[in-house]
C-alpha cells in the first residue's frame, strides 16, 4: 500500500507569499502527496496571560508574528491544484474549519495539542471530510476511543487516521516510541481506522521505519533553510532531505512485498538452480527399492527434478527405470507402491 506523504510547511512561510509558493514547489518536486500549512490566530490559540515555556517567550506575540494570512489560503489552494499537489492546512479554530471547507480541501488534520478539545474535533467531524488526528500529549489508546466517539457523534462512519506523534520539538529518538504504530493499528476500534506518524525527530530516519511498521500516512516538517529565523525552521528537514525521505519511504514500501512469501520472487527465479534435488548416490537398477543408501541430495534444482524437500517421501518407492550415478532424479524415475 502506498503511503500518503504530507510535507508539513507549517509556519515556515514566514508570512512571505513567495516563500509559501517556494515551499509548495519544493513539496511537489520531492514527490510528496500533499503540502500542509496551518491556519490559526494568536487570539484564539493562546490566552494573553500565557506564561513563557519550553524556551519560548512572549508566546502570543510569537504566534501573531507567524500566522498564515488567511486571505492566502484560496490562492495557495489554486496554485497547488495547478501544479498537481494536494493543499492542506491544519485548522486551529472553528472559523478555520469553515474557511478550509469552503475552498474545497479534501481532508482536515487535527493537531496533537488540539486533539483533546472536543469542540474542534466535533466541528471538524461535522464537515464529513476525512480526518487525520495526531495522538499527541495526553492521548493514549483509551483517549483515542474517546476521540473517535466525539467524531462519530457527528459522522457515524468516518474516514479517520490516527497519527502517532510526540509533541516535543524536536523529539529525541528515545522518545518517539515507534512501537505504538502496530498497537494503534491492531486496536479494536468501533470503526476501521488507519494509522500513521507525525514525526518531529531530526533527520529522515524515522518515517521509513514507521512505514515498515504499518504507517500509511507520514507527516514531516520541512523548510527552505534550517538557518531561517522562526520557531519551526531548526527541526525541519531541507529540500534534499525531503526528496530523499520520500524516496526512502517508496523503497521501503516496495520492499514490504506480498503478505505471503511467494515460492520464488522474479529476481530469485534465475537462482533457483542453486537449490537441491534428489540425486542418485549410486547406480540404481529398475525395480530397486529407493533408500538412503542409494540416493542423496545435491544441487542443482531443475523444473522436472524431485526437490530435496521430498527426500523422505521417495524412500521405500521403487525405481521405474535404471538411474545412473549422480543423475538428477525426476518423478518419472519413481514408482510409488
Amino acid at each position: 500500500m502506498k503511503s500518503f506523504i504530507i510535507a508539513e510547511a507549517g509556519a515556515n512561510h514566514d508570512r512571505n507569499f513567495n516563500q509559501a509558493h517556494q515551499l509548495i514547489d519544493i513539496a511537489k518536486r520531492s514527490g510528496s502527496d500533499a503540502v500542509k500549512f496551518q491556519t490559526y490566530s494568536s487570539e484564539t490559540m493562546y490566552s494573553s496571560k500565557t506564561p513563557d515555556f519550553a524556551g519560548y517567550t512572549n508566546i502570543p506575540d510569537l504566534i501573531k508574528s507567524i500566522e498564515l494570512p488567511r486571505e492566502w489560503q484560496k490562492d495557495l489552494k489554486l496554485y497547488c491544484d495547478d501544479i498537481g499537489i494536494e493543499f492542506m492546512s491544519t485548522p486551529f479554530d472553528c472559523k478555520a474549519v469553515d474557511e478550509l471547507f469552503e475552498i474545497g480541501v479534501k481532508r482536515l488534520k487535527i493537531a496533537g495539542f488540539e486533539s483533546t478539545d472536543p469542540r474542534i474535533v466535533k466541528y471538524a467531524a461535522s464537515t464529513g471530510l476525512p480526518l487525520i488526528i495526531t495522538s499527541g500529549i495526553g492521548v493514549d489508546l483509551r483517549m483515542m476511543h474517546t476521540i473517535l466517539g466525539w467524531v462519530r457523534e457527528k459522522n457515524p462512519n468516518p474516514d479517520i487516521t490516527f497519527l502517532h506523534g510526540n509533541n516535543a520539538y524536536p523529539t529525541p529518538f528515545e522518545d518517539i516510541n515507534l512501537g505504538q504504530i502496530p498497537r494503534i493499528r491492531d486496536e479494536p476500534f468501533d470503526v476501521p481506522i488507519k494509522v500513521g506518524i507525525s514525526d518531529h525527530t531530526e533527520g529522515i530516519l524515522i518515517p521509513p521505519a514507521a512505514v515498515a511498521l504499518g504507517a500509511t500516512v507520514v507527516e514531516k516538517h520541512f523548510t527552505i533553510d534550517r538557518l531561517l529565523p522562526g520557531p519551526d525552521h531548526p527541526f525541519a528537514i531541507e529540500p534534499d532531505e525531503l526528496r530523499m525521505m520520500v524516496k526512502n519511504i517508496r523503497t521501503i514500501e516496495s520492499s514490504l512485498g506480498e503478505s505471503e512469501k511467494l515460492q520464488y520472487t522474479k529476481s530469485e527465479t534465475k537462482f533457483k538452480k542453486a537449490c537441491r534435488s534428489v540425486v542418485a548416490r549410486k547406480s540404481i537398477r529398475k525395480g530397486e527399492v529407493i533408500s538412503e543408501e542409494n540416493i542423496t541430495t545435491k544441487r542443482p534444482f531443475i523444473d522436472s527434478s524431485i526437490p530435496a524437500k521430498s527426500f523422505y517421501e521417495v524412500l521405500g518407492a521403487r525405481a521405474a527405470r535404471d538411474v545412473s550415478i549422480d543423475s538428477i532424479m525426476t518423478a518419472e524415475d519413481v514408482i510409488y507402491e
